[in-house]
Order: C-alpha cells, then sequence, then structure tokens
C-alpha cells in the first residue's frame, strides 16, 4: 500500500511583513472557497494542506519573530513531494514564501526545494484514519459506491436475494471499462495483534514503574498546576468569530492549537513517554479508521516547536468542532489528558490520566483560547467522512468477493 505521510514547515517570515503575508494568504482562501484549486488537483497527492502564521509572541523570555507554518497531509516519498510543490506548483510557492526569510531570488525548482528543505520539522506523532488509500483510490472507491447505489435504485430486483444482487452487481459493474480496476484485490489495514501483545508487555514491565512516576507527577507538579480557569462564554468574543469565519464551510472542518509546555524535565519526559505511546497505538492499533474510538479524524499530527518549548497540533475532521471535542471527551478524555496535560493552562489533572479533559466546560474553553486560526486550508474531497472512505473500500473489496448469504446481506447494508 502507498504510504500516507506528513510534511510540517516552520519558516521564518521577513520582520515587519507578516501582515503582508495575512493578506496575501486571505486572498489564496477566499481562491480556494471559490473553488479555484487547480494547482493542489494537478499534483494529485495531496489529501489536505494549510498554511498558518504563527505570530510574533514571547515564550521563557525569548521573542520569536512571525513564522509561516505549512502543513501537508500526502500520497508517496516526502522528497519527491517537495519537488512536486517546487516545480509544478513554484508560482504559487513563490506568492507565499516570497515574504520569507532567505527566500531564493532564482526562482527555480531547484531552489525553492533547497529552500523548503531546510525548514522541515519533525512530527512528534502522525494520525492517518484511512492508512494506504492514495487520493486516486479514494475518489474512484466513491465513484464506484455511487454507481452501485444508482444501479441498486434503478434496477426492479423482484424480491433477489442477497447472494443474487450481488453476483448481478458484480456482472453490471466488471462489464464496465471505467471499472476494470475494482477487480484487484485490495488489502485492507487491520490491527496488528502482535504489535499490540509486544506494547502490552512493555507496559507490563513498565507499570511499577509508571505508577511510582505518576505519584510523583501528581505530587509535585499537578497539585501546583494554575488551569486557565475560563468557561466558552468568558473567551474573547472576536477571537471565537475569527476562528468561526474558517469553520463549517464543507462537512469537514481543521482545528489548529499552539500550546506552551510547561517547564521542568519531569514534565517533558512525561510528555515524551505519552507521544511514544500513542505512536505505537496509532502504529498497531488505530489502522481502521477510529483513534481511540472517535471515527472522524482524518489526519492529525503533533510537532514540538521553539525547542520544546511549545507544540502545535494539527488535524483534520468531520462535522462540527464541538462535536469533535466532544468525541474526544466522552471516548478518550484520559488520552487527551494524558498529553495536553503537559501544556499551560490545562484544566486540573490527577495522575497525568484522571479529570483534565472530562471537565467538558474548562476544558473546551481552553481549547478555543489556545486555537489559531488557519489561514489557508485545502481538502481534496471534502464531501466524504472518514466513515465514507473506509466503508467505501469494503464495497470495493465486498464486490469482488464471493459471499455468503449473510456477508451479501451486510454487503448490501453499506448503502
Amino acid at each position: 500500500m502507498t504510504k500516507q505521510r506528513g510534511l510540517t514547515l516552520i519558516t521564518p517570515v521577513q520582520s515587519g511583513m507578516h501582515q503582508e503575508l495575512r493578506a496575501e494568504l486571505k486572498k489564496i482562501r477566499q481562491e480556494l472557497i471559490d473553488n479555484k484549486n487547480e494547482l493542489f488537483e494537478n499534483l494529485g497527492t495531496i489529501h489536505f494542506a494549510r498554511w498558518i502564521i504563527l505570530d510574533p509572541t514571547e515564550v521563557d523570555g525569548e521573542k520569536l519573530n512571525a513564522r509561516l507554518a505549512f502543513s501537508s497531509n500526502f500520497d508517496g516519498d516526502r522528497d519527491e513531494h517537495i519537488r512536486s510543490l517546487s516545480g509544478a506548483a513554484g508560482p504559487f510557492i513563490d506568492r507565499i514564501y516570497q515574504y520569507c526569510e532567505g527566500y531564493p531570488p532564482e526562482r527555480t525548482a531547484a531552489a525553492r526545494t533547497s529552500y523548503l528543505k531546510q525548514w522541515i520539522t519533525k512530527n512528534a506523532a502522525f494520525y492517518t484514519g484511512a492508512p494506504g488509500r492514495t487520493i486516486s483510490q479514494i475518489r474512484q472507491e466513491s465513484e464506484l459506491r455511487n454507481h452501485l447505489r444508482a444501479s441498486l435504485d434503478e434496477v426492479k430486483w423482484n424480491g433477489s436475494a442477497p447472494q443474487e444482487i450481488h453476483r448481478r452487481l458484480q456482472e453490471m459493474t466488471f462489464s464496465r471499462p471505467e471499472f476494470q480496476w475494482a477487480k484487484q484485490k485490495q488489502k485492507l489495514p487491520s490491527i496488528n495483534f502482535a504489535g499490540m501483545v509486544l506494547v502490552g508487555i512493555v507496559l507490563l514491565v513498565l507499570l511499577p514503574f509508571l505508577l511510582i512516576w505518576l505519584v510523583i507527577i501528581q505530587v509535585f507538579y499537578e497539585r501546583k498546576d494554575i488551569p486557565l480557569g475560563l468557561t466558552p462564554s468568558q473567551v474573547s468574543e472576536p477571537h471565537i468569530r475569527h476562528l468561526e469565519e474558517y469553520e463549517d464551510l464543507e462537512r469537514q472542518n481543521q482545528f489548529t492549537q499552539v500550546l506552551v509546555m510547561k517547564k521542568g524535565v519531569p514534565r517533558k519526559i512525561t510528555l515524551q513517554f505519552f507521544l511514544a505511546f500513542a505512536r505505537q497505538l496509532i502504529r498497531y492499533l488505530f489502522v481502521e479508521g477510529k483513534l481511540m474510538g472517535i471515527p472522524t479524524i482524518h489526519f492529525a499530527r503533533w510537532v514540538m516547536i521553539d525547542g520544546g518549548k511549545r507544540m502545535l497540533f494539527l488535524s483534520n475532521f468531520d462535522g462540527s468542532w464541538q462535536q469533535y471535542l466532544g468525541d474526544f471527551i466522552d471516548k478518550s478524555g484520559w488520552g487527551l489528558t494524558a498529553i495536553w496535560s503537559n501544556s499551560v493552562g490545562f484544566p486540573k489533572t490527577k495522575f497525568s490520566l484522571m479529570d483534565g479533559a472530562y471537565d467538558e466546560e474548562h476544558f473546551l474553553a481552553w481549547s478555543r483560547y489556545y486555537e489559531i486560526p488557519t489561514q489557508v486550508w485545502y481538502s481534496a474531497y471534502p464531501h466524504l467522512s472518514i466513515k465514507n472512505i473506509v466503508n467505501n473500500s469494503l464495497i470495493r473489496a465486498e464486490l469482488a468477493s464471493d459471499l455468503s448469504p449473510r456477508k451479501a446481506a451486510q454487503f448490501l447494508n453499506r448503502f
């Protein structure tokens, strides 16, 4: 299967130019809203992309100038992805990065590639909701599903058994040249139980030390933490309105946060442990369209910036902001708390896993307070949810298989 990857670039903006850059990004954003997205479409490998301005700030007494953050979720090789951006999308890249420090005056693909590569920032953890599915596959399987749905609506089946309907759908579909690709068997990602057993063994070995460590964190750190303490109604209304300008335009949404991390080596160790644990769960367990039981997330990533003093979190998800965070609270509040409790202002936490995100009112306010606007956001398939994508892959796999009566009925229920 083609691997999906995430590229993150953090690039310094020329002094005093971040407002001009903001104006340029606003133009690009409007172009995308107006469906002028040929550049992204022509590249054919980008699932989602965004540009965000990190405004000038001060962290631990260090003044930080404005920077431009770029993230993309793409198919294939990272270097080839950057070369595509620098070549086919070169004029577009020039429009944006001309405002950044050290952008090369010679506007060649090689110069752009060299420039962009120097700002690559490693992802601390990266989640993919539908692993191994290229943009081409996602779109083809959506077309296949729509064709089958139309066939079910148009043909009078006269009470045919599920197996017979399935067989006739096979014949009708595979006789068409445009669906010959669907005959090919496609392996779907599945839980790696051997990997999960290994993770379980490691956790059992570490459990006594982990319990002692969590007690130390609670006694010497969490008891002294000062939460943000705001309720949703107390978060700045202009800030909320600014965020909402780029929400709910489609059935998908984006979410971007910049968080200040709590000081101290023990906090860093705690954060790194839980990020490492998350990476293993993502690798072995969360491969079937759900992250900690949440079936709405296409991609998510955690990126440490500013020497580990701050964290950038980005996600692409289905539904509204309220629904998205509500699902997290209901199904995986402990997971949220484990990682984000190491950031400033997070609701009061116990033993790194308890309370925290479960304090819904203060957690939602904290989320909004530290959320920042996304200046430009692109989705290759804004009409598809992650549930749609996973379901379409199952339809394609089952169409090409010999099914029992029970499986054939299950196949028809997917429509």
